[in-house]
């Protein structure tokens, strides 16, 4: 008999697969049906920073400068007036009444302004844990990338500072030391890291010049880069790993938890093939483990990571033509 239990940011999951943020975690409906289908857990839709501050800019700009002193927001307890805010907030409530699995928060950021206090909310209806998903595009060429790193710490700092659920982090693979920052990372107040995000990615239409959105779902093989970094830094981390980004398959997630991933977040599957793709991923996964005589995930999870590798070129390669130039 397998079990599929893991254990992720402290909390319990029944198996290692996450329905990742998205669109269809924005409703109580979807989240039920999600469970129904055999997730071990899902990511809310993000709330992003802005929608957070705008609502409160107008007692921001009235108290002037805050800087970490924040506990006053707690005093007044403003009341949250727009509809998206607090949409969110009830949708932690609603969904923490009627899911029996972890229901994680996500907080698209970006800067370290005043806006953590909504972290406290997020914590106080009920959310299990929060999914920080940041990416800092590094378009002021006067900052070094020192500059944009320390953001994330800061940002981490100042959430950890307010709430006692688990956070975990969302990034991208855009950084100078991706390797260095994933460890330090790691080893700051977070308790997972989900590699890696999908951008909105601008094209061009040349019949009309101008700018268009493209690839708003990711492809299946857009899973390698992410299994590459997991691969190298499990066990190397002071954090849960999760892989995102290409997983649109049982295979894929097989290869995730292989190389060292701790759980697999799926989105674009959801949209292709509706929340049954979950129930599809969940059997194959056991099917697997029984057909390869493994009764836990803990008996394969990392068993092809680099720290396992007997011939690391497999993950440090990164030449094309040096390896496949004779290719026909």
């Amino acid at each position: 008999m397998t079990n599929l239990n893991v254990k992720y940011l402290g909390l319990d999951l029944k198996n290692p697969i996450i329905a990742g943020s998205c669109g269809l975690t924005n409703s109580i409906e979807n989240l039920k049906a999600i469970e129904a289908a055999g997730a071990g857990a899902v990511v809310l839709k993000s709330i992003f920073e802005e929608e957070i501050y705008l609502e409160f800019a107008h007692e921001f700009s009235k108290l002037g400068p805050m800087d970490n002193n924040l506990e006053f927001l707690d005093y007044y307890d403003y009341e949250i007036k727009k509809d998206n805010l607090k949409r969110y907030l009830n949708l932690i409530r609603e969904a923490k009444k009627e899911l029996s699995i972890p229901v994680i928060a996500s907080i698209n950021c970006v800067t370290t302004q005043e806006w953590g206090f909504f972290a406290k909310k997020v914590e106080d209806a009920g959310a299990d844990a929060i999914e920080l998903n940041m990416f800092i595009l590094p378009t002021n060429l006067s900052q070094t990338s020192q500059d944009n790193e320390s953001v994330y710490f800061d940002i981490i700092s100042r959430i950890a500072s307010k709430v006692k659920i688990p956070i975990s982090l969302k990034i991208s693979s855009y950084f100078s030391n991706l390797g260095g920052i994933i460890r330090d990372l790691s080893f700051s107040e977070i308790k997972g890291l989900t590699l890696f995000n999908k951008f909105y990615s601008p094209d061009v239409d040349i019949n009309h010049q101008k700018i268009i959105t493209t690839d708003v779902l990711s492809h299946e093989s857009d899973y390698k880069n992410t299994l590459r970094w997991i691969g190298m830094m499990a066990n190397r981390v002071n954090s849960d790993l999760s892989a995102s980004t290409g997983v649109h398959n049982w295979q894929t997630v097989i290869k995730m938890l292989l190389v060292g991933a701790t759980t697999v977040q799926i989105v674009s599957a959801l949209y292709h093939e509706g929340f049954p793709a979950i129930t599809q991923i969940v059997h194959h996964l056991e099917k697997w483990m029984e057909e390869k005589g493994y009764e836990t995930i803990a008996d394969f999870r990392g068993k092809l990571s680099m720290d396992n590798a007997t011939n690391l070129a497999e993950y440090e390669r990164v030449q094309f033509m040096r390896n496949f130039g004779d290719y026909k």
